[in-house]
């Protein structure tokens, strides 16, 4: 079996890490005012892969929390995911040079495919597509806008274009401790050839253990972030979890997960 990451999240707004729920800007929760601070933290618990997200970004269709995201790299000594307004070319490459592993794009992947498939080719296994989804079609702009596509069909689109992963969000669970949408993930995976990371509702341990089952092989990994912050989820316990497949040599990382 191929090892599954768990990725801490920092989500940033106001220069500040928060955790919304449902992805309401209004129903933010400020848990650390100092991101690289929590960006140590998470490295010092044993993580050695960063998802981090300008929420405020996604909402201007640029970055705008990039001097925490700079704070965050200056200290980092794991790998960081980013995503939020990354939009054209010329984004992608600054943050990629400044230290980012692989950045995430989302809005655009909706608008403007072949930008992520030219980023795709300039930078391979360092760009992946964000698909966050109610009820199975994908939001944009900051998750304030319905789009016309399901995820599935945009997922889809990028199948031979070389990105590294399909970070797979089910808007309805993020931030509400409610579980992962195991099934609707499992099914996107399962449709696919690129690695698939679950992202919305991982609560507890149970859901660490869930990921190792045998239907979830498929899963690259998964995102944790508000049950991290408020101590539902032991990060040690889950690590150990995970590490013992990673140890024992269990298979290969998905393609574009090695970086």
């Amino acid at each position: 079996m191929a090892s599954v990451i768990l990725f801490p999240a920092i989500d940033l707004k106001n220069g500040e890490c928060v955790r919304l729920v449902h992805g309401d800007m209004a129903r933010a929760t400020v848990f650390n005012a100092d991101p690289a601070a929590q960006a140590r933290a998470f490295a010092a618990q044993g993580f050695d892969y960063l998802h981090v997200v300008d929420l405020d970004g996604a909402f201007a269709g640029q970055p705008v929390n990039a001097e925490a995201v700079r704070g965050i790299l200056a200290q980092l000594t794991i790998k960081l995911q980013l995503g939020g307004g990354i939009r054209d070319l010329k984004t992608v490459r600054g943050w990629l040079e400044s230290g980012v592993t692989r950045v995430i794009v989302g809005t655009a992947a909706v608008r403007d495919p072949d930008f992520v498939r030219e980023a795709a080719r300039l930078y391979p296994g360092r760009i992946a597509v964000g698909v966050d989804a109610r009820e199975g079609v994908v939001a944009i702009d900051g998750w304030a806008k319905t789009s016309d596509i399901s995820a599935l069909d945009l997922a889809r689109r990028f199948q031979d274009a070389g990105v590294a992963a399909i970070i797979y969000t089910d808007i309805a669970r993020d931030g509400a401790l409610a579980g992962l949408n195991l099934e609707s993930t499992v099914a996107l995976a399962e449709a696919l050839e690129i690695p698939v990371i679950a992202s919305g509702g991982l609560a507890s341990i149970e859901d660490v253990r869930r990921l190792m089952e045998p239907d979830c092989a498929r899963l690259a990994g998964a995102i944790v972030g508000r049950a991290l912050y408020d101590g539902r989820l032991d990060p040690k316990a889950a690590l150990a979890l995970l590490r013992p497949k990673r140890d024992r040599g269990g298979g290969k990382r998905p393609a574009g997960l090695t970086r």
